[in-house]
């Protein structure tokens, strides 16, 4: 695969999350056992983070799609999450992303725009743990603010998500994860119905991999279906780095590369 400047962008980011880790991983670990991240796949587990700790869940990544000779390059940077253990089983979300879109024809650039997404702010709840064929249940749920955009690219309405998520153990080394909801982009009155579902087997202590399905399927137009597939290696147990490749079934994306760092900070 023949990779683009954004692309060697993204490689040099993870490389640099590289060198923060090794600070990350000296810190003095909690008995809690490794952390559960919501990156870098679309599905979301049903985990929240223990009472009093802060996770926060970030890297970057490039989407491309072409059609009629006309690319769009969209490069995500900045990914953040902070999620923070407010009770045993809740826990408050907070996100916010920085994109670089870019519009090209026949190779030459025609239109570029840089924005923050609307500010994400939502909470996750843990339901019910895993028991026996019973998997293990979450909800979440979300706002997207408007004013956190730029006045000429501000929404005017909020937009509004929510999801159940699944998990459930299959073996010592494999599990299964899904979740199914629903989201109101932001001006659209149309609701889009959400559903992911993720195979994740544990090659060793330290590196994992997975595969996904996932899509949405708009009320008044087609459904659209994508696929990744990636791996994750642990630093620690508060310090895991990720790395993702993926595209779609159905049109609309060509390409998704993406790498990231989720850490969780020692309580005080």
């Amino acid at each position: 695969m023949k990779f683009n400047n954004y692309s060697k962008y993204i490689l040099s980011i993870a490389l640099g999350l590289v060198t923060t880790t090794t600070i990350l991983a000296q810190e003095q670990e909690e008995p809690l056992g490794a952390l559960i991240t919501d990156r870098p796949d679309a599905t979301e587990s049903p985990n929240a983070v223990p009472k009093g700790f802060i996770q926060v869940e970030t890297g970057a990544f490039l989407e491309t799609f072409e059609k009629n000779d006309i690319k769009t390059e969209d490069l995500t940077l900045n990914t953040m999450l902070f999620r923070y253990g407010l009770l045993d089983n809740l826990e408050l979300r907070l996100g916010w992303n920085y994109t670089d879109s870019t519009t090209k024809f026949e190779g030459t650039e025609i239109g570029s725009v840089t924005s923050f997404s609307p500010l994400l702010l939502g909470f996750k709840v843990g339901i019910a743990e895993e028991n026996g064929a019973m998997p293990e249940i979450g909800f979440l749920g979300h706002l997207n603010l408007p004013f956190s955009v730029k006045k000429e690219l501000r929404p005017q309405n909020t937009g509004v998500d929510f999801r159940f998520a699944f998990a459930h153990t299959l073996s010592e080394k494999s599990s299964l994860s899904y979740n199914i909801g629903a989201a109101w982009e932001n001006d659209s009155p149309e609701a889009a119905y959400l559903y992911t579902i993720s195979y994740g087997y544990s090659i060793c202590d330290k590196w994992g991999a997975y595969v996904e399905l996932y899509g949405d399927m708009p009320e008044n137009n087609k459904a659209n279906h994508l696929w990744d597939a990636g791996v994750t290696y642990l630093v620690s147990n508060n310090v895991q780095l990720d790395a993702t490749v993926g595209t779609s079934i159905t049109e609309g994306q060509d390409l998704l590369i993406s790498a990231g760092i989720s850490f969780r900070l020692p309580k005080k």
